[in-house]
């Protein structure tokens, strides 16, 4: 099965790799101003590589596509072309180095999220005191705004005040991040709940125009970005102490885990195929239930594809 693990267009410019996409950022020509995303299949955890899911980059890409028309008229976003399955033209923006997270549920593992959080004590998130006594999983009495910083060595969970002391963002730009995200979650939320589904949190990245006009940026929605649970299920799991019924990625970095020290081996093993094929086939559940539309896969080969579409795009 074919599955796009990298490229290299130097046909595009100057290149830039991320953790799941290739940046181009076409120095002349019709691109010239903009940056040209080619999501790839690469599945990143453990701050590496750890497989290549077929469809995936189509499936983030497209969802993408999907979630900034739903929501360009709350905010301005980047997206100027999708000239091919994989890839996104688009505007080239002033980064806001304030990663927007938005929780709507009192839930998590990780050490940033609200459950663990709140276990250890901790009750103010992003000013909304929370009661004492709720459990996990349980609705958030509000959705709260809790954002993180956005730099080069990790990101840290900062108060408002903090993150305008230390010069992150504007007191206003502060606010007005805040309204956005927040609104955008609600849309999400509206959008998800027909498709039978709860947007349950997410995250957000924002740039600036050269009017320095707010302007939503990378993905949104995703299931790389998002956690999302059936809402069909979700009230009898949680009343019977179950997990609610979610898409899930941790079977793959389970496995991992359990076969190698996938932070320190310098080779993996390779992910066995069931397990990648099955990855594939949720990727390919969460497009068609969040657009209600059937998922077309792309025609391959995928490399001779993306460059045939990308010619007019040429330095």
């Amino acid at each position: 099965m074919d599955v796009l693990k990298e490229t290299n267009f130097d046909f595009l410019g100057a290149k830039k790799t991320g953790k799941v996409r290739d940046i181009y950022e076409p120095s002349t020509g019709s691109g010239q101003g903009s940056l040209i995303l080619v999501t790839t299949d690469r599945h990143s955890s453990f701050d590496r590589i750890i497989a290549h899911i077929p469809w995936k980059g189509q499936i983030l890409n497209q969802i993408t596509e999907f979630w900034m028309n739903e929501t360009k008229d709350i905010v301005s976003n980047a997206m100027l072309a999708v000239p091919d399955p994989n890839v996104m033209v688009a505007k080239k923006c002033t980064l806001v180095p304030v990663e927007a997270v938005v929780r709507g549920y009192n839930t998590g593992v990780t050490g940033t999220s609200i459950w663990t959080r709140y276990s250890a004590g901790q009750r103010e998130f992003g000013g909304v005191v929370l009661p004492d006594g709720m459990k996990k999983n349980e609705p958030l009495p509000h959705t709260i705004f809790d954002p993180t910083t956005k730099e080069d060595t990790h990101d840290r969970t900062l108060s408002p005040a903090e993150m305008i002391a230390e010069e992150f963002v504007t007191a206003a730009r502060f606010d007005e991040l805040k309204e956005m995200a927040l609104k955008l979650f609600t849309r999400g939320q509206e959008v998800a709940a027909k498709r039978g589904l709860i947007l349950v949190d997410t995250k957000y990245e924002f740039g600036t125009d050269e009017n320095g006009k707010l302007v939503l940026i990378d993905e949104i929605h995703t299931p790389d970005s998002s956690r999302y649970w059936q809402l069909s299920s979700f009230q009898e799991r949680v009343n019977a102490g179950q997990e609610p019924e979610y898409f899930d990625k941790e079977f793959l970095r389970l496995w991992f885990k359990d076969n190698c020290d996938p932070y320190k081996d310098a080779v993996l093993p390779e992910a066995p195929a069931e397990l990648v094929a099955e990855m594939s086939r949720r990727y390919i559940q969460m497009y068609e239930q969040l657009t209600g539309t059937a998922f077309v896969l792309g025609e391959t080969p995928i490399i001779p594809r993306i460059e045939r579409n990308l010619k007019s795009y040429a330095v």
